[in-house]
């Protein structure tokens, strides 16, 4: 299949790469836009695990009010001001604050939920699966924990404005798009009920 700059631009306007990444994307691909997706989706995960020792000397804070009602501030974090400064990368962190006062997270990540509530949950849900088949009980308790725990933990959410995304994604996108290590370094809800 052909390689247009039609199809560059059109990759681009989906993923918001830079143009040299979507043109080896879709070469790759060999021009299917779909499987041109996948490979920016894979090189962004990767992209991003390669900048986790960086260390985060900027930011911005987002932040979003829902008719007075419910207020979010994320604060956003990167490696420059450069990036931190970038309408886009503020853009993404008032979505960010948007989605916190939509979803109301308890955790960032996963590894923040205390010991305590890990136990709770698993005494819980030890009983659902008491009279599961006992090679199957581990795998399914680790099943049921992870989805309760998904719902709390701001990463591993569905975004609210593309569910085929979590947030972890859009951070792994942003780190490939910008060149720098992107993280949520913490967030804030209020409500008046």
């Amino acid at each position: 299949m052909e390689i247009t700059t039609d199809s560059i631009k059109e990759l681009r306007e989906k993923t918001g790469v830079s143009v040299m990444q979507c043109k080896k994307a879709l070469e790759e691909a060999g021009g299917d836009l779909d499987k041109a997706i996948v490979i920016l989706k894979k090189h962004s995960a990767a992209s991003a695990l390669k900048k986790a020792d960086r260390s985060l000397a900027a930011g911005t804070i987002g932040s979003y009010t829902h008719e007075g009602t419910i207020g979010a501030m994320v604060l956003l974090s990167s490696e420059t001001d450069f990036v931190a400064k970038n309408p886009e990368f503020e853009a993404l962190a008032r979505s960010l604050a948007m989605h916190v006062a939509a979803t109301n997270p308890a955790y960032v990540t996963a590894d923040e939920i205390p010991a305590d509530a890990k136990q709770a949950a698993t005494a819980v849900f030890e009983k659902e699966v008491a009279d599961k088949p006992k090679e199957m009980r581990e795998k399914i308790l680790e099943g049921k924990l992870a989805s309760y725990f998904r719902d709390q933990v701001l990463l591993e959410q569905p975004f609210i404005r593309d569910e085929s995304k979590t947030i972890r994604d859009l951070l792994n996108e942003a780190a490939q798009k910008f060149g720098e290590r992107v993280e949520v370094s913490r967030f804030v809800r209020v409500s008046t009920h």
